[in-house]
């Protein structure tokens, strides 16, 4: 019974019910259900031994109406045993013994048929000629019957809704199938949150918490691959926050020289060094009353991870040069592609900084887990590049479309926009021609590592750039990344440009 197919149902409960009729050595055996609303009941199979009756009109009876009490005891999840003459069931149950008694039926016994917490009927046992006792341990194996056909009526049902279910996907996917636009229209309506696209169930997560912390004022940690939009999601929760009628400010860790971003973050006094001819303010002077997010944190040297962790705690700082304390009110939102904990493990990052920063982190995740926000994304940039490239792309190939489904996307949206660009500039008409990276370019081994991956899919740019990083078409505008955010990963990967170069 286990394995029945929908169309076998009926007959498999029938034969079920018989072969539990003849072993217990009972008249009848019946299975009763409740309408999908919960509200009627109604016998559907039925087992009668030879030369007993089973009447066909007790298939129209609504046992619900006839029975609330015996509904209750259903819903309830008890037994129901009425024993010879019917004498065990209480006072309060009498509209079921007037109804027994008058349908004939002298013994009888039902149980409950449940599934996942909730009764669907009643599975019972009854006599009209010779009445007979229902023990516990006829009971128990009724009950053992009765969750057996609960699961194979709740396995069937479901199998029957999947069916449905994917003829109906089929449907829509024919509709689609003229390898032509998938969302294109919905792009500007629907399932997306200021510059965020997507409705995936990663990015609705990710965008349950942004809109959590968004009001509470608390820094905000937020982590994920090079390229998954980290600043996108910075700049979404500072746009609903109560600072968002001042402009957050940014400043990328990575992408400043160690020897100049203690005066790009705390601001310096004409004078505080050699070259310093003026007075500036720092970024956080700039963002009081803001945001500042500090991208590429884990690249914030050792030596300046103090005087952040008191900005973090007090709000005050000094500007190189000056003895006077400052007092900011900054929100402070972090980002970064680094383990954090694994650094402070290895000594590179200030345990009690790591702390203050992961009050609330959002991980932002990579592109390879949120496959079905693709079609999304390539629209939004299709439409974004018609505008500057004054062109007009109304359909992409279905096969090009599956393509950029199944790339494992390394460089996540950055590298997918990036590919959606070059499609743009190289298609003549108004279908899109997409170069998809193929897999054999990233991965030659079944089990290889995603930070093997990165490393060969930033060495395979470099040399087909000749390993020019910066400028347009250098190795870092292909990837998507800052210069310094590339020399960075060159370092932390290990990548070397060749001595003959």
């Amino acid at each position: 019974m286990a394995q029945t197919e929908p169309e076998k149902l009926e007959g498999s409960i029938d034969s079920t019910l018989q072969a539990l009729g003849r072993f217990l050595k009972t008249e009848r055996a019946f299975l009763a259900q409740f309408t999908p609303d919960g509200k009627r009941l109604f016998h559907t199979n039925y087992w009668a031994a030879e030369g007993i009756d089973f009447p066909h009109f007790l298939f129209e009876l609504d046992i619900a109406a006839e029975g609330p009490w015996l509904v209750k005891q259903l819903h309830l999840g008890k037994t129901v045993n009425a024993g010879p003459g019917l004498v065990d069931l209480p006072d309060e149950a009498e509209e079921v013994r007037r109804g027994l008694e008058r349908d004939g039926i002298n013994s009888g016994v039902v149980v409950p048929v449940m599934v996942e917490g909730r009764s669907i009927g009643m599975l019972g046992l009854d006599t009209v000629v010779q009445p007979r006792e229902y023990p516990k341990s006829i009971v128990d194996r009724l009950r053992i019957v009765a969750d057996m056909i609960g699961s194979t009526i709740q396995r069937v049902e479901s199998q029957t809704e999947l069916q449905d279910s994917l003829k109906q996907v089929k449907q829509l996917k024919d509709r689609l199938e003229q390898e032509n636009i998938y969302l294109r229209e919905e792009i500007e309506l629907h399932h997306r949150h200021e510059e965020i696209i997507g409705n995936s169930e990663p990015i609705m997560e990710m965008l349950g918490r942004a809109e959590q912390v968004a009001e509470a004022d608390a820094t905000v940690l937020i982590l994920g691959e090079t390229g998954t939009g980290k600043e996108l999601l910075a700049r979404a929760i500072h746009s609903t926050s109560a600072r968002k009628t001042r402009p957050m400010i940014k400043v990328n860790c990575a992408a400043l020289p160690p020897t100049l971003i203690e005066t790009e973050l705390f601001g310096r006094e004409k004078g505080a060094y050699t070259g310093a001819l003026t007075k500036q303010k720092g970024r956080f002077e700039l963002a009081d009353g803001s945001t500042i997010f500090l991208d590429e944190i884990s690249e914030l040297p050792l030596e300046l991870q103090p005087k952040l962790l008191r900005v973090l705690q007090e709000g005050r700082f000094e500007r190189l040069g000056s003895p006077k304390t400052i007092i900011v009110d900054a929100r402070i939102m972090a980002a970064t592609n680094q383990d954090l904990s694994e650094m402070v493990r290895n000594g590179r990052f200030r345990e009690d900084l790591y702390y203050r920063l992961n009050v609330f982190p959002i991980t932002v995740p990579p592109l390879r887990e949120r496959r079905e926000d693709i079609p999304m994304l390539v629209w939004a940039f299709v439409k974004e590049f018609e505008e500057t490239m004054a062109r007009r792309i109304k359909r992409i190939p279905r096969k090009s479309m599956q393509a950029l489904e199944h790339y494992p996307w390394p460089g996540n949206v950055r590298e997918l926009r990036n590919v959606i660009e070059q499609a743009m500039i190289i298609s003549k008409d108004e279908v899109l021609n997409v170069r998809v990276p193929t897999l054999s370019d990233l991965i030659t081994e079944p089990e290889i590592k995603l930070v093997d991956v990165e490393r060969k899919h930033i060495l395979k740019i470099l040399q087909n750039t000749g390993w020019r990083i910066k400028g347009q078409n250098g190795a870092a505008e292909l990837l998507g990344l800052h210069p310094a955010t590339l020399y960075s990963k060159m370092k932390r990967l290990g990548i070397q440009r060749p001595a003959q170069l």
